[in-house]
C-alpha cells in the first residue's frame, strides 16, 4: 500500500511538472533500475585486476605509492603536535578515544555503545533498521514508525572517525590507523555495493568518499594500513563509490545541496584517482555542475537559496573544498566561482557570533563536508577563514573574528593558519544581503538578524521555514530572541511540521493560519509559497538601523490582511523597537497572535500591564508596549533546537487579541 501510494503521488507530482522534466526523471529512475541487476555482479567481480585496469596501474603497491604522492588538501611534513593548540589536541583525542571504544554522540543520540561488528543498518535510537536490499527498494521515510535513517546515514558518513586519524598524525599511535581500518572493512563487508539503505541516498555516497580520501592521505603510511588485502577491498570499494555516484546523480528542476554533495563528491573521486577514463570524466562532470549550480543556487550577494542558516554553512563548504582540491592540483578556479564563494563567506561573516552561535533559521541536520574542528557544531567563523585563505580576500579576511583554529591548520598548515589568525579584526557593523532576504543589525554588542525572503529551495520550501519577518536579537551581549530550529525529520512529522510552523516563529500569525500554506501533513518539504516578501525600507546608519518590511502571507483570506513589521535599534542606548501593522481594506475581525521565543537561558516575569522583564548573562531586560488594555501577554514553554535530535525546554511571550486591526508597538531595552 505504502508503495502504491508513493507512485500515485509521484504521478500527481509529474502531472504539475514540464513534459521535458518528466521524461528526463524517467530516463534516470530506468538507469537506476537496471541496476538492480548490475550492481551484484560488479560487486562481485570488481576486485585488485579490475581496479588496476581501470586506473593504468602495475600492481597494488605501486597504486597505492602513485595515489600517496598525488597532492591533497593535506598538508604534508607537519609536526602537528607542535602546532595544534593544546586545548584544541586534548578536545580531539577526546574523540578519538571515543571513536576506538565505538562511542558515538550524534543527531541527538548521546554517547552510545556501538558494539562489534558495527550495526549499519539500524536507528540507534529506536532500534528500527532496515534490512539489506537493493537500496532502490528500501522506503526509509517511516512516518508510521518513529524510526529515523539519518541515524545510520550520519554514521555511515563516518565523519565521526576523523578524530582517530587526526590523532595518528599528532601522536604516530597505530591503535589509531588500526580503528579506522577495522570499521572500514566492517562497513564494507556489512554494505555490497548498492545493497544496503546506505546507499539509498547519494549524497551520503558521496560524503563517505571524500571522508575517505581524507583517512587515506593520513593513514596511508601507517603500519595498520599496510595488509595488502585491506588495500584492495578499501580502493576498490572507494573507486566503486565514485561509479555510484556519477551513476546516481540526485538531479531535479530545481536542485539543492543533495546535488551539489554529489558533485563534490565526483570532484573528489576523480581527483583523487587522477588516472584512467573513469576519474578525468568523473572530475569534469563533478566540476561542470558545481560551476553550473552555484550561480543558481546562491544569490549575487552570497547567501544559499535554501533559506537556512546551517544548510548555508554546509552548501559553501560543498562548493569551498573542490575548490581547494583543484587548487592543491594547480588547476584553475574562474573568477566568478571565487567571487560567489567569496560572498558566501561574507554573509557568514556578517551572521556568525562573536560568541560562536548562529542564528538557527531554517532547518538544520549538522551536516558537515569535512569536519576537521572541535568547536560546537554552530560555530561558523572557520568558515570565513577558509573562505578568505582559500582565495586570497582581503576584505574578507578582515572579517574573521577568530574562534578554534583546527579547522585552518588541516587544511592550510601552521604559517597560513597563524598569519590567519593573528588578524585584527574589524568593528562589527550592519550588513543587507536583499537577494537573500536577510538584513543584520550589528555592533560590537547588538546583533538582530531579520528573515524577509522567500521560503527555500526558489519558493518550494525545501529546508526553509514560515518565518518571513522574523528576527534573532542580541542586545548587549545577550541573546534574548531566538529562532526554534529545526528538531527533527522524517522521525516525528508532527514535530517537523511543528518546527517550520508559523507559531514556532517570531512573526504574526493571524487566524491560527499559516503564512504559507502546508501541502500536507506528511509533505515534510514543500509549502505553498504565499508570503511573498517586499522590503520597504533599509536604512543603517551610525545612530539607528531601520527595517521596514511586509509579506502576502495573509492577503489569500477572504478579508485579506498585508502584514507590515518594522524594526529599529539605537545603537547607543541599544534599545530595539517593533512596530506591527495590518493593513486591510476590510473592518472584518481577525485573531492576532505575536509571539517572541526567548533564548534559552532567558527568565521572563509579568511586572506590571504593559511591562514584561527578562533575566539573562548576569543583566536585566525590559519588554514595554502600547495598548496594553487590548493586548493580552502570557509566558509559555517553548522548545528551541539547537541541533538535530535535541530540543531544549524555554519560554515564549505570546501577545494575543482578537476584534478589529490595529497596530502592536513594543520596545526591548537594557534594564537599569
Amino acid at each position: 500500500m505504502k508503495r502504491l501510494a508513493r507512485i500515485v503521488d509521484l504521478g500527481r507530482r509529474a502531472l504539475r511538472k514540464p513534459p521535458r522534466v518528466v521524461w528526463q526523471r524517467l530516463v534516470h529512475e530506468a538507469a537506476a533500475q537496471g541496476q538492480r541487476f548490475s550492481a551484484p555482479r560488479l560487486a562481485r567481480n570488481f576486485g585488485e585486476r579490475q581496479l588496476l585496469a581501470a586506473l593504468g596501474a602495475s600492481s597494488m603497491d605501486q597504486l597505492w605509492r602513485d595515489l600517496a604522492a598525488r597532492p591533497f588538501i593535506l598538508p604534508r611534513g607537519i609536526n602537528w603536535r607542535a602546532h595544534l593548540p593544546e586545548a584544541e589536541a586534548a578536545l580531539l583525542r577526546e574523540r578519538a578515544e571515543a571513536a576506538l571504544a565505538r562511542r558515538v554522540t550524534l543527531l541527538g543520540a548521546v554517547d552510545v555503545q556501538l558494539g562489534t561488528p558495527i550495526d549499519w543498518h539500524t536507528d540507534i535510537k529506536t532500534g528500527i533498521g532496515w534490512a539489506p536490499r537493493f537500496c532502490k527498494d528500501i522506503e526509509y521515510s517511516n512516518l508510521d514508525k518513529p524510526s529515523d535513517v539519518k541515524l545510520p546515514w550520519e554514521l555511515s558518513r563516518m565523519q565521526w572517525l576523523l578524530p582517530a586519524a587526526q590523532v595518528y598524525l599528532l601522536d604516530r599511535d597505530e591503535r589509531y590507523a588500526t580503528c579506522v581500518r577495522t570499521v572500514i572493512e566492517e562497513w564494507i563487508d556489512a554494505n555490497p555495493y548498492a545493497m544496503s539503505v546506505n546507499w539509498s541516498c547519494t549524497m551520503d555516497v558521496a560524503l563517505r568518499l571524500m571522508t575517505w580520501t581524507w583517512m587515506f592521505h593520513a593513514l596511508h603510511d601507517s603500519t595498520a594500513w599496510a595488509d595488502a588485502g585491506f588495500r584492495e577491498k578499501f580502493l576498490s570499494s572507494l573507486y566503486l563509490h565514485g561509479r555510484f555516484v556519477e551513476r546516481n546523480l540526485e538531479k531535479s528542476e530545481v536542485n539543492g545541496n543533495h546535488y551539489t554533495a554529489d558533485a563534490a563528491g565526483l570532484v573528489f573521486a576523480g581527483l583523487f584517482f587522477g588516472a584512467g577514463t573513469d576519474a578525468p570524466r568523473w572530475h569534469e562532470l563533478g566540476w561542470r555542475i558545481l560551476s553550473e549550480e552555484l550561480p543558481l543556487q546562491v544569490t549575487p550577494d552570497g547567501v544559499d537559496y535554501e533559506a537556512s542558516v546551517p544548510y548555508h554553512r554546509l552548501v559553501a563548504e560543498l562548493f569551498l573544498f573542490p575548490a581547494i582540491f583543484r587548487l592543491t592540483l594547480g588547476l584553475p578556479v574562474p573568477e566568478d566561482y571565487r567571487s560567489r564563494v567569496i560572498a558566501m563567506g561574507e554573509f557568514t561573516a556578517s551572521y556568525a557570533r562573536d560568541d560562536g552561535t548562529v542564528p538557527l533559521v531554517g532547518d538544520a541536520d549538522d551536516a558537515r563536508t569535512l569536519p576537521l574542528g572541535v568547536q560546537p557544531i554552530n560555530d561558523h567563523r572557520y568558515l570565513v577563514a577558509l573562505i578568505a585563505e582559500t582565495f586570497g580576500a582581503e576584505a574578507l579576511a578582515v572579517a574573521y573574528r577568530g574562534g578554534p583554529v583546527a579547522e585552518m591548520l588541516f587544511v592550510f598548515g601552521p604559517e597560513r593558519t597563524a598569519a590567519m589568525s593573528s588578524r585584527r579584526p574589524g568593528p562589527r557593523t550592519s550588513a543587507a544581503f536583499p537577494q537573500g532576504g536577510n538584513y543584520i543589525m550589528a555592533n560590537d554588542r547588538d546583533h538582530v538578524f531579520v528573515d524577509c525572503g522567500p521560503i527555500g529551495l526558489a519558493g518550494r520550501g525545501g529546508h526553509g521555514h514560515n518565518d518571513c519577518l522574523s528576527f534573532d536579537a542580541v542586545l548587549e551581549n545577550v541573546h534574548l530572541i531566538t529562532d526554534a530550529g529545526a528538531y527533527l525529520y522524517t522521525a516525528s512529522a508532527v514535530d517537523r511540521n511543528l518546527f517550520r510552523s508559523t507559531a514556532y516563529h517570531n512573526t504574526p500569525r493571524l487566524d491560527g493560519l499559516e503564512i504559507n500554506r502546508f501541502i500536507s501533513p506528511e509533505n515534510l518539504w514543500n509549502l505553498t509559497y504565499d508570503a511573498v516578501p517586499e522590503v520597504h525600507e533599509w536604512r543603517p546608519g551610525n545612530t539607528e538601523d531601520v527595517f521596514e518590511g511586509s509579506h502576502s502571507g495573509y492577503e489569500r483570506l477572504a478579508a485579506p490582511v498585508r502584514v507590515r513589521r518594522r524594526l529599529s535599534l539605537e545603537h547607543a542606548t541599544h534599545r530595539l523597537t517593533m512596530e506591527d501593522r495590518f493593513l486591510s481594506p476590510s473592518s472584518a475581525p481577525h485573531a492576532v497572535e505575536i509571539p517572541l521565543l526567548l533564548a534559552v537561558g532567558v527568565n521572563a516575569r509579568i511586572d506590571t500591564p504593559g511591562k514584561v522583564l527578562l533575566a539573562a548573562g548576569g543583566k536585566s531586560f525590559v519588554v514595554s508596549w502600547h495598548g496594553e488594555a487590548d493586548w493580552t501577554v502570557e509566558i509559555e514553554p517553548a522548545r528551541v533546537s539547537p541541533s538535530y535530535g535535541i530540543a531544549i525546554p524555554t519560554q515564549r511571550l505570546v501577545w494575543r487579541r482578537t476584534g478589529a486591526l490595529r497596530p502592536f508597538q513594543l520596545a526591548l531595552v537594557p534594564g537599569d
